[in-house]
C-alpha cells in the first residue's frame, strides 16, 4: 500500500445513496441525540458494558430507558446514545469517542495519530455510517480499503463494488431439555472417543458459527430469534451489487432495518 496523505474527516463520502440530499454532517441521522432500534429486535446500540476503552465492542441490547425527554431520562442508560459530531462521525455520547468497523463488528474508537504507511488498521479515516428513514438501512462507507492489505499488496477494487450495511445476529430459542437426544449425544460422545481420528478435519471443525452464517443461506432454525438473552450481536454485512433488485427472505430484511429515536431537550 502506497504512502498517502490522510484524507479530510469532512471529505464526502463515496456512495450517497438515497441520503443525497441529507447534509453531510448528519447523513440522514437527526442533529442532537438519539438512540438506534434493530426492527427485528426491538433493542437499541448499546456500548458494552458501557465502557470506555478503546476496541469496546458495541452490541444490541434491551433498551434501558424508554423516556426521551433528556431531562427525565436515566444518566445509566447513556451508553445508549449517540450522536453525529460536526465531522459527519458516528459517535457514542458518554465517551464522545468514534464508533468504527473492525473486521465486521462495531468498537469504540479512540481517535489515533497518522501512522505510515497510510492508511492502516490502526490509523485511518472513521467509516461514514448513513440513515436512509424509506428503507431503514443504515449503510456503511469507507473513503479506502476496509481490509488495510499490508505494503506491496496489489491494489484492489472489489471494496467498492460492495455495499455495506449493518444487520442484527438472531439467537435461536433455547431447546427444551430431552431425555432421550441427551443419551443419544452422549452415547456418540463416547464412541466417538474410541474411533481413531481422521487427519482430515471433520464437517463440524469448519462449521460457521451463528453469526458468520451468510445472511440470505441461513435456514429456518437459523431465522430464529427466540431467546430471552438480553443481548444480540450486531454486525457489518457486505452486499454484492445489485443486491437491492434480487428477491430476500422476509428474515434478512427485517435483521437490516433500523429506527432512530431522537432525544428531545
Amino acid at each position: 500500500m502506497a504512502d498517502v496523505e490522510p484524507p479530510p474527516y469532512t471529505r464526502s463520502s463515496r456512495r450517497s445513496g438515497s441520503t443525497s440530499g441529507a447534509s453531510i454532517h448528519t447523513l440522514g441521522f437527526p442533529t442532537g441525540y438519539f438512540l438506534i432500534r434493530s426492527m427485528a429486535t426491538g433493542k437499541v446500540l448499546d456500548v458494552s458494558t458501557g465502557a470506555t476503552a478503546d476496541g469496546t465492542p458495541v452490541v444490541l441490547w434491551t433498551q434501558k430507558e424508554k423516556m426521551l425527554i433528556e431531562r427525565f431520562r436515566d444518566p445509566g442508560a447513556e451508553n445508549q446514545v449517540f450522536f453525529i459530531d460536526h465531522s459527519g462521525t458516528l459517535c457514542s455520547r458518554p465517551s464522545g469517542h468514534a464508533i468504527d468497523i473492525e473486521g465486521d463488528r462495531l468498537v469504540l474508537r479512540h481517535r489515533r495519530p497518522v501512522s505510515l504507511p497510510f492508511p492502516n488498521a490502526w490509523s485511518h479515516p472513521m467509516p461514514r455510517f448513513s440513515y436512509e428513514p424509506e428503507t431503514g438501512h443504515i449503510t456503511v462507507t469507507f473513503t479506502c480499503d476496509p481490509s488495510y492489505p499490508p505494503p506491496g499488496t496489489p491494489p484492489s477494487r472489489a471494496w467498492l463494488e460492495k455495499e455495506y450495511l449493518l444487520t442484527s445476529i438472531p439467537i435461536p430459542s433455547p431447546k427444551p431439555f430431552s431425555p432421550t437426544e441427551f443419551l443419544a449425544s452422549a452415547t456418540s460422545s463416547v464412541l466417538s472417543l474410541r474411533r481413531p481420528r481422521s487427519s482430515a478435519g471433520s464437517a463440524t471443525e469448519f462449521a460457521l458459527g451463528a453469526d458468520e452464517i451468510v445472511e440470505e443461506d441461513r435456514t429456518r432454525d437459523d431465522e430464529d430469534d427466540g431467546s430471552p438473552a438480553a443481548h444480540r450481536e450486531v454486525r457489518m454485512t457486505a452486499m454484492a451489487s445489485g443486491w437491492r433488485e434480487k428477491m430476500t427472505n422476509n428474515a434478512a430484511r427485517g435483521r437490516r432495518r433500523w429506527e432512530i429515536l431522537p432525544i428531545l431537550t
